[in-house]
């Protein structure tokens, strides 16, 4: 899979996130949110070497429940999850070095 460049509206439940087999990242934010905005080249980046981790970019907001779920406070916030299971998290993501060591925590390569 490569990187998502557009935020669902339709977030999946917990539940469904909680059951996923595939290495993943969630991206946690909103289309107009600054630090949204400058973290995608870096994540753009580190993502080219893990073709095979899915993404999934949630608008979130009020009344989003699965940013609830995952305490999300600060945009953007990925959450790198194996087996359904977190096992990394960045907040305002800024250096592409960064994001590529969490992501070869998750991705079997």
């Amino acid at each position: 899979m490569a990187m998502t460049t557009d935020y669902t509206a339709n977030e999946p439940s917990r539940a469904e996130v909680d059951a996923w087999e595939e290495p993943t990242v969630i991206e946690f934010g909103a289309p107009w949110c600054g630090y949204c905005q400058a973290a995608q080249a870096p994540l753009a980046a580190a993502f080219t070497a893990h073709p095979d981790v899915a993404h999934i970019k949630v608008e979130d907001g009020r009344g989003r429940r699965l940013g609830r779920s995952f305490g999300v406070k600060l945009w953007p916030t990925l959450v790198f999850l194996k087996r359904g299971q977190e096992v990394a998290r960045l907040v305002r993501p800024t250096r592409e070095n960064d994001i590529a060591e969490a992501l070869a925590q998750i991705d079997a390569r």
